[in-house]
């Protein structure tokens, strides 16, 4: 309408008489324009995206984000397009929550095993509350596996690699260590996986071995034993100074080492099994309970007690195929 009566009356007047916008006027008088005509200029083409997807997915990239391609290839000398395209790009081709997925680490379990002291020693750090909040003091701690012998100890300021070192380094001194004696087992904290510490154990000829993360069963005799150490009646809830902690460290491992009767040892303290002391004691127990047997004979149903023995071999996470073959030579 607006059109056949252009020529007597202007655009604006039938636009306003109809209630009509002009710029919807002028822009129904253009032809629509279909979605191929308003592509970017800027567009990559198909074989361009082509190369670019290609280029993402070879052997070489597939398991790199697209920032760290974008960046070696223009490290040699190659532009394909910029990381927002290869964002997009990946995207269309919904691979790009793939692409972002890191596949699951695997870690190998420990299996290690001690027949005899000074074979296989465990090592961590925890901490002891100061006097006031947020303040700590790091207990560091050598157990031997076999044995449970505390071989080492001290109490610092702090946790660095170049004092685990001094600390791991002297403990070996006292204790005589040769070289392919010894593995050191621990966890991977800071410390234990350092540099210098690595570089100590292997001039000391000394196997290391981590637990896997997460994984507490990993490294169970240094638990228990600091579970020990904070479960003592006397265990103060902060200590008041640096030299408290140490006075009450070097009391408990007095105690933990020469007195404490442990049950993974047989009720030996750990001192005697690691310098060997228990075979007496087992002879002693044993002339003990054949004496008992003797008195009263009717009081020992099953005949002549026998002391329960130390354990031959001690584990961390001992092999279920050892366990089977054992079971099978036993049945044969």
């Amino acid at each position: 309408m607006i059109e056949e009566h252009g020529k007597e009356i202007s655009v604006r007047e039938l636009c306003e008489a109809l209630g009509e916008s002009r710029a919807s006027f002028y822009r129904s008088r253009k032809p629509e324009k279909s979605s191929a005509d308003r592509v970017s200029h800027r567009k990559l083409t198909t074989i361009e995206e082509e190369r670019v997807i290609e280029t993402l997915n070879c052997e070489r990239f597939r398991d790199m984000a697209p920032g760290e391609i974008y960046a070696t290839l223009l490290d040699e000398g190659t532009y394909l397009c910029s990381e927002r395209s290869m964002y997009r790009i990946l995207s269309r081709n919904k691979q790009n929550l793939q692409r972002r997925q890191s596949p699951p680490r695997l870690y190998t379990k420990p299996e290690l095993l001690a027949t005899a002291p000074n074979q296989l020693w465990s090592w961590d750090i925890t901490k002891l509350k100061g006097p006031a909040k947020w303040t700590y003091f790091y207990l560091y701690k050598i157990i031997d596996v076999y044995s449970r012998y505390v071989v080492g100890w001290m109490v610092e300021y702090r946790e660095t690699g170049a004092l685990a070192k001094e600390f791991i380094d002297d403990t070996c001194a006292k204790q005589e260590i040769l070289p392919n004696q010894l593995t050191l087992h621990a966890d991977k904290g800071s410390s234990m996986t350092s540099r210098t510490v690595g570089q100590l154990l292997a001039d000391l000829g000394v196997t290391k071995t981590h637990s896997r993360p997460h994984v507490s069963n990993d490294n169970p005799y240094s638990e228990s034993a600091f579970k020990t150490l904070k479960y003592r009646p006397d265990f103060p809830e902060c200590f008041g100074s640096i030299e408290d902690a140490r006075a009450f460290c070097r009391m408990f491992f007095e105690w933990y080492n020469n007195h404490h009767r442990h049950s993974g040892i047989s009720m030996h303290t750990p001192v005697s099994v690691h310098y060997n002391e228990h075979e007496k004691i087992q002879v002693k127990r044993s002339i003990v309970l054949m004496d008992a047997y003797l008195k009263h004979p009717e009081r020992f149903v099953k005949g002549v007690s026998e002391p329960k023995p130390v354990p031959n071999e001690v584990w961390i996470n001992k092999p279920e195929a050892k366990t089977q073959q054992v079971e099978l030579v036993t049945n044969i």
